[in-house]
């Protein structure tokens, strides 16, 4: 395979990605350009048409049937399993509270309703990501911070050869 069909997969890879809750992009009334307006909903810039993707798809469908189990939402919407697994992931949707399905947390196995962590693995999670931030950022020396010895009026860079 060529260096130029890799890159072309590599993009269509990643397009796949960030359209990968079925955003609308086009109007399937008039074609025209589909303008996000909030919580899944895209309005359409010519006509008004309005089209959800996945997200909002599911969601309408949790708010009138509230408890519905991810194999309902996916029969009734056509929003794949995969997708609301994401979404529960990203904290977009929420287990309901009286069900007896669960989540796990990452890190301690723990079961949460939405998202990746427990509250307890998050904040360890997220004290983590800050200590290594200081530490890459105390390990940096920028021109602004750093004293300059024995360079006044000196070259600073010359050419070889001269």
């Amino acid at each position: 395979m060529s260096s130029k069909e890799e890159k072309i997969q590599m993009l269509q890879k990643e397009f796949q990605e960030v359209n990968a809750y079925n955003r609308p992009t086009y109007c399937q009334e008039c074609g025209g350009i589909m303008i996000f307006k909030g919580v899944g909903e895209y309005e359409c810039e010519k006509c008004g048409y309005l089209a959800y993707d996945d997200y909002g798809k599911a969601r309408n469908y949790l708010e009138r049937h509230t408890g519905a189990t991810s194999a309902q939402v996916s029969q009734a919407t056509g929003v794949s399993q995969r997708s609301i697994r994401e979404m529960l992931r990203e904290a977009r949707l929420e287990i309901a509270a009286n069900s007896n399905v669960f989540l796990q947390c990452e890190v301690c196995g723990a079961s949460i309703r939405m998202g990746r962590f427990c509250p307890k693995c998050e904040t360890a999670y997220h004290r983590n990501l800050e200590e290594k931030a200081r530490a890459r950022n105390d390990k940096m020396a920028g021109f602004s911070t750093e004293i300059p010895r024995g360079e006044d009026g000196s070259k600073r860079f010359r050419r070889e050869g001269l």
